[in-house]
């Protein structure tokens, strides 16, 4: 086949997914590219989830295992999808971090909890991992990846011909490209929605949202030589604390509402 013909049949693939695979955010209502079935999403999360586990100690505390769980099921109950089987598990592990697979199955490591300090701290940790599942935040990074992989190939047929090299090349350029063009910013835009429906899902839940900015004060003084900004999959410290302070009066009329 003719590298033009190829092209062709590539860049039409490219368009069909496109079309077929535009999405919205909810609560957000941002259209996204997700070129991974829900089906598919929720088998991969599921394996993942068990490989973690399967890996990890899971915590002796019972009294932080139980707050783990009994803010997770609020914030469930919140994100209002019955079709997910949650699970909340907390985790032996140093490391200030948490996350929550596809279909509802959340792991918080010890290492975070004393950031969270309370309840309140911990529903701000796992409103924002929470979210980032009912964004399809995974699917669409996914997503994301294998265009490039595809825009790469094309690159290649395009100026490399039939030279294996110099389409490996294009494709190494490119891929430097969309490291600080597209794939790292499109991460700081998912860590910022991610933080505005965990602070909606938080308030909906019962809990007050305004703490939330003094949880991500402290996570900022406990990091150590963080990057710049435009070179993070993550909000600038500032950037964050004041997109929260924005969104932080629709969050407490709900918080006031769900405590009516």
């Amino acid at each position: 086949m003719k590298t033009s013909h190829r092209w062709l049949l590539v860049a039409s693939c490219a368009l069909a997914m496109l079309v077929v695979a535009c999405q919205t955010v909810p609560l957000t209502g941002r259209h996204q590219l997700v070129l991974i079935t829900p089906e598919e999403e929720l088998s991969l999360g599921e394996e993942a989830y068990k490989k973690t586990l399967k890996e990890s100690k899971l915590s002796g505390d019972q009294s932080a295992t139980a707050m783990v769980r009994r803010v997770g099921e609020r914030i469930a109950k919140a994100a209002n999808r019955p079709d997910y089987k949650w699970e909340f598990n907390l985790v032996e592990n140093k490391t200030p971090n948490a996350f929550c697979l596809p279909g509802g199955k959340v792991v918080v490591y010890t290492g975070i909890l004393p950031f969270t300090k309370d309840e309140t701290g911990l529903a701000v940790v796992m409103g924002h991992e929470v979210a980032h599942a009912l964004a399809r935040h995974g699917a669409e990074r996914m997503s994301t990846g294998m265009l490039t992989e595809i825009a790469g190939q094309t690159a290649g047929m395009i100026f490399g011909g039939e030279n294996p090299e110099t389409a490996k090349a294009v494709e190494q350029a490119f891929g430097i490209g969309s490291s600080v063009g597209v794939m790292l910013p499109f991460s700081r835009h998912q860590e910022s929605e991610a933080d505005k429906i965990g602070l909606l899902l938080m308030a909906q839940a019962g809990y007050d949202p305004r703490p939330a900015t003094e949880f991500w004060k402290r996570m900022s003084q406990g990091k150590n030589g963080a990057p710049p900004e435009f070179l993070s999959t993550h909000p600038s410290d500032e950037t964050r604390i004041k997109q929260i302070e924005g969104w932080m009066p629709d969050a407490v009329k709900i918080y006031q509402a769900a405590a009516r």
